[in-house]
């Protein structure tokens, strides 16, 4: 299927590690002009070199999601660059800290809320009044099974409020948005497991508590309980993203798609 993606400008927020390069590296496949909003300079570099020898035009901009002032400079070069934006895709997100609600300091908290809620209300803004004035827009925010079910937030309840926050924000934006031809989705991953460390950046959760605590056995012993018994990948939630990014999904707004082989049924 022509997912009729090849030219179009997506903005994908952390398309450095895991999931976001997933996502970049999918996007690149379709011939689309994408822009890397990462802070982290050297690993979404990395992904944008990928990106380009895919076929895709894949441009990085260094950009602190939870800061207005560089969230709007990235749109504008995004803008000065392509001359459009079509999708915006909301991915960065993670938590620094595995612990219970009462042994995290108030300082992980706001953290937390600026990286997970502040983000994509900051990037959600920046791209609004470009694509209501076109009539045209795809915004996909990346939301978590930590905001659906009680037991995928042990240990960082904060997170799995705030991607439920998200998913209630997708829904009343999708119905203010609709009637200017934009559509607000969500894409709730499970497990999505890198394939390689190297394809993790330093801020990534893996990187600074993830291996360690969520290691091969204990995410292989997890499986057996699954409706769909492997792990997930960054491709499994590239492809969902993919196809709400495209004109195939124009009649759908305001959904949660869990990728989750299962462990999330709603």
């Amino acid at each position: 299927m022509d997912l009729g993606l090849k030219g179009k400008t997506v903005i994908v927020t952390g398309g450095g590690s895991n999931i976001g390069r997933g996502i970049v590296l999918g996007f690149a496949g379709e011939g689309a002009n994408i822009v890397n909003a990462e802070i982290d300079v050297a690993q979404g570099q990395k992904v944008i070199e990928e990106a380009n020898r895919m076929g895709g035009k894949a441009v990085l901009i260094r950009t602190d999601v939870t800061d207005w002032d560089s969230v709007q400079a990235m749109v504008k070069e995004t803008l000065d660059r392509f001359g459009r934006i079509d999708v915006l895709v909301n991915n960065a997100g993670g938590v620094k800290s595995q612990k219970p609600f009462v042994k995290k300091s108030r300082s992980e908290w706001e953290y937390e809320i600026k990286l997970n809620y502040w983000s994509v209300i900051n990037c959600t803004r920046a791209v609004l009044e470009h694509m209501i004035e076109r009539k045209y827009g795809r915004i996909i925010n990346i939301t978590s099974g930590s905001g659906q079910i009680g037991s995928g937030a042990i240990g960082h309840v904060v997170y799995g409020g705030l991607k439920g926050g998200v998913m209630a924000f997708s829904r009343g934006l999708a119905w203010e948005l609709g009637a200017h031809g934009i559509t607000v989705n969500c894409v709730s991953p499970g497990w999505i497991v890198p394939h390689s460390r190297e394809h993790t950046g330093e801020g990534s959760f893996w990187n600074q508590w993830g291996y360690d605590y969520y290691t091969p056995q204990k995410l292989q012993a997890a499986t057996k309980a699954w409706p769909i018994p492997r792990l997930g990948r960054p491709e499994d939630i590239a492809h969902s993203v993919l196809f709400f990014a495209s004109d195939q999904a124009s009649f759908l707004t305001g959904q949660t798609l869990s990728v989750s082989g299962g462990v999330a049924m709603w």
